[in-house]
């Protein structure tokens, strides 16, 4: 293994390995770390550590790492939300640095930036389209409200040190002009350093020069240049592994609440069954798995809808009257508990909307590792498995996606 990555939760993982994949590096997508990894060059790690305490998060990533470097990797990357999902208490800056202690380096990259779904930083602000990412739609996150879009700012509240930039001329000023402006980063002793990005070509200039970088940090964008590096010195075998095309019935899961999840939602909605959860019952404990597993089977011929989605002022009065975390907790817990009776009952194809409930479902899944397939949406590749028989996945993020994304995810993660 040559390259290994941490993500901090399951869809992260998944476009992280997408991109690697397309960029030609023989990529393999592991649950957890531990065990044998087996023929790959790059392993992608999949933790849900992004909205849990930091203290949980930084231990979980030196797991991780430590096990990717018995692995004998070179170079290691640490996958966050392109949207930067976090609190001013959360888990980027404290994981990264212990990540620096650990594989003894004195500079990371933090650059987020995912142009293809409109994610760019300019001057260390963040943008999400054509806003600022406190007025994208973010800043009513349930989980990680993001009000600040300064990422340098933001990250000075997590991490112990000063927190660097370096922007965009500077970035397309040439390779040695930006290998110059990281090693005065470095004598500053600044050991984040917040890196403008606003296209593909951009990223593609960074990945050049972190060539001999130890750490690298950011969305799955940064990830597109860093394969050229080992092709050069002559490191990659370009092996193609066909995806195997799972057979069966099919359902889609979304517990994700943002915009364009809503609009899929709404979408999906109009042509197939769709069962929305009711908040109130669930927690009351008058919605059982077992209910909800007959509705979708009795309507498995037509590849039905089970949801969460809801508006944000839907969102606050349920966290307002049980809790936000119990909420959070128990819509998780039902869509793995849920995900796992279907697949077990023979469903085949299963797309899932939400980074939080994503994980859900494959830790009670309980697989080891994905197979890579194509691209189904900028960052959301078709994956494949084992569960009782070969299955087929989709995790998407809640903002990533077209508007038709859960149609087009069943049809291209195998065949009814």
């Amino acid at each position: 293994m040559l390259l290994g990555a941490i993500a901090d939760d399951f869809t992260g993982a998944s476009d992280l390995a997408n991109t690697l994949a397309k960029e030609g590096m023989a990529t393999t997508l592991f649950v957890g770390a531990g065990g044998k990894a087996g023929d790959c060059e790059a392993g992608v790690v999949a933790l849900k550590t992004r909205s849990i305490p930091a203290a949980d998060a930084v231990a979980q990533s030196l797991y991780a790492a430590r096990w990717l470097m018995d692995q004998g990797c070179r170079q290691f990357l640490f996958k966050y939300c392109s949207t930067f999902d976090s609190t001013p208490h959360g888990n980027i800056g404290p994981v990264t640095e212990a990540l620096l202690d650990l594989l003894g380096t004195d500079i990371a990259i933090v650059c987020p930036a995912f142009p293809a779904t409109g994610r760019r930083i300019f001057m260390g602000h963040l943008f999400v389209g054509d806003r600022l990412l406190n007025e994208s739609g973010m800043q009513n996150h349930p989980l990680t409200p993001m009000t600040d879009p300064d990422l340098r700012r933001f990250l000075r509240l997590q991490t112990k040190g000063e927190v660097g930039a370096i922007h965009l001329d500077t970035v397309r000023s040439g390779p040695e002009a930006l290998s110059s402006a990281f090693a005065a980063e470095r004598q500053a002793g600044h050991r984040l350093v917040v890196t403008d990005a606003i296209d593909d070509d951009d990223l593609r200039r960074i990945g050049k020069v972190a060539t001999d970088h130890r750490l690298i940090t950011g969305g799955s964008g940064i990830a597109i240049g860093l394969p050229r590096n080992f092709r050069d010195k002559n490191l990659l075998g370009n092996k193609v592994r066909p995806l195997p095309v799972p057979t069966g019935r099919g359902a889609v899961l979304c517990g994700s609440c943002s915009s364009m999840s809503q609009k899929q939602v709404a979408d999906y909605s109009r042509d197939n069954p769709h069962y929305a959860l009711d908040t109130g019952a669930l927690m009351a404990g008058k919605l059982t798995v077992s209910e909800v597993t007959d509705w979708v089977l009795q309507n498995s011929h037509a590849n039905p809808l089970v949801y969460s989605t809801a508006d944000p002022g839907t969102v606050s009065s349920a966290q307002a009257a049980f809790g936000r975390d119990s909420v959070a907790t128990t819509i998780e817990r039902f869509f793995g508990e849920l995900a796992l009776a279907l697949v077990d009952s023979g469903v085949r194809r299963l797309v899932v909307g939400g980074g939080e409930t994503s994980g859900a479902v494959v830790e009670a899944l309980s697989v080891r590792s994905l197979r890579i397939g194509a691209e189904i949406d900028p960052g959301v590749p078709a994956l494949a498995t084992e569960r009782n028989g070969l299955l087929g996945l989709a995790l998407k993020s809640g903002n990533f996606g077209a508007v038709d994304f859960f149609a087009k995810a069943l049809q291209q993660v195998g065949t009814a």
